[in-house]
């Protein structure tokens, strides 16, 4: 069954929800917290614009990617060099990551702050993006060092491959070597985290593919190649989509839809179609800015490879922010089971928590664990990181989640359903157990 576009009557419900009244909110939102490329990329692609704000947002993400790379690689691990600048030593400074500028790498967040550059208009100079090419180059490299002593990247493959697809979004050559990594990776399923879905990492690879295929940025061996693994990640995607029409969950399949938009398949594509249809039907789920921003490009079905032939020309500025009244408190309570787990060894025991909590009727996980915290005298303890995402679980009971370790705070609802909102986005039915499990990836 061909694919048919999304009636006119979805499209405005989409442009209202999406754009003009979540995403320019988050535009105006708390300076207080750092920009996230992803929402400027998402109304960048849009078909409808406001060029005043976005303008503002593009400002404050250059003022906070400036102040992180505003000086050059070089400048930046100098004073970890030896005390006369030998080259062989500050290489091996750059290699082994002795900089506390590139302690860890921001693979993933300078990737899409790059491939934001490159979607503005009129387009920046050349000169602060080359410094920031040298950046996301330095750390690939650093962040494949990490698979040499552990198997995987330092961050993840769904970051090394936004870096690789930026850095060919700019036209930027890389290292046959780098790419190659990305491609043995899909070739031997090394995609996949724990239980969950990989169908995000591998659409972000194929995307990497096939622009460095589309920019003959590689010889045509390898061409072919990249184009053989874009198929069979396609055809993986075919067949894993569920009975709901979702590719792996409903979040990660914008960025499915991406991969048959770049490869012009769509519209030959029936589970492309039941895709779009099963996304318009749940437009509830996208709750905070960076989950929209993540929707928004493939329900215009635009990619991220559109960014590489963006042209600047006249824009239609009638993209008004609109206010959204925020939801009707919920009367009456609920109570909520909470566990806690950890299989490491770290820890005393598997199960180091277990109450039932009492909240409101319309309390949100997080409102959980600040009862919890509060009610005593089981000395609930837990901590949050501001993310553009909405708070990150970090901390239970004293117990952190690593990154180093591939570790993160897994949340379930019983018996092991994989939550697919944060903390602050998902509300417990009444009676319902939720497990925070110390979990691998």
């Amino acid at each position: 069954m061909p694919w048919h576009p999304p009636s006119r009557s979805s499209m405005w419900l989409l442009l209202v929800l999406l754009q003009a009244a979540v995403l320019p909110a988050q535009l105006c939102g708390d300076p207080a917290r750092d920009p996230d490329p992803s929402v400027y990329l998402a109304l960048r692609l849009g078909a409808d614009h406001n060029r005043r704000e976005e303008e503002q947002y593009l400002a404050r993400l250059r003022d906070v990617f400036q102040r992180r790379y505003g000086r050059s690689l070089q400048t930046a691990i100098q004073p970890h060099a030896a005390p006369h600048g030998h080259p062989q030593q500050d290489a091996a400074a750059a290699e082994h990551g002795t900089s506390a500028e590139a302690e860890w790498p921001e693979t993933g967040r300078l990737a899409l702050y790059l491939l934001g550059l490159r979607a503005a208009c009129p387009p920046p100079e050349h000169g602060p993006q080359r410094t920031l090419v040298t950046w996301l180059k330095f750390y690939l490299e650093e962040d494949w060092a990490g698979s040499r002593r552990h198997g995987h990247p330092l961050t993840s493959y769904y970051q090394y491959g936004l870096g690789v697809l930026a850095l060919c979004v700019h036209r930027k050559r890389v290292r046959e070597e780098v790419i190659r990594r990305l491609l043995e990776a899909e070739q031997h399923g090394r995609f996949g985290h724990g239980d969950s879905s990989a169908v995000d990492t591998e659409a972000v690879a194929a995307l990497a593919f096939t622009c460095l295929e589309r920019q003959r940025l590689v010889g045509a061996g390898l061409a072919a190649e990249l184009r053989t693994a874009t198929r069979r990640v396609r055809r993986r995607m075919v067949e894993a989509q569920g009975q709901d029409g979702f590719f792996g969950n409903i979040y990660s399949t914008p960025w499915a839809m991406q991969v048959f938009i770049a490869s012009n398949v769509c519209r030959a594509q029936s589970a492309y179609g039941r895709a779009m249809a099963a996304l318009l039907g749940d437009l509830g789920a996208f709750t905070t800015g960076a989950t929209m921003a993540q929707a928004l490009p493939a329900l215009h079905g635009r990619s991220y490879l559109d960014i590489a032939s963006m042209q600047c020309r006249e824009e239609p500025d009638t993209l008004v922010p609109v206010g959204l009244d925020p939801p009707p408190e919920v009367p009456g309570d609920k109570a909520v089971r909470l566990l806690v787990e950890c299989r490491e060894p770290r820890c005393p025991q598997r199960r180091l928590y277990d109450q039932l909590v009492p909240v409101p009727a319309g309390a949100s996980l997080l409102d959980v664990l600040k009862v919890a915290a509060a009610q005593g005298p089981h000395n609930f303890t837990f901590d949050t990181q501001d993310t553009p995402q909405g708070p990150f679980l970090s901390r239970v009971l004293g117990l952190e989640a690593r990154q180093q370790d591939r570790s993160y705070w897994q949340l379930l609802s019983a018996p092991s359903i994989s939550l697919q909102m944060g903390v602050a986005d998902y509300r417990p039915r009444d009676k319902e157990t939720l497990i925070l499990r110390l979990s691998h990836w």
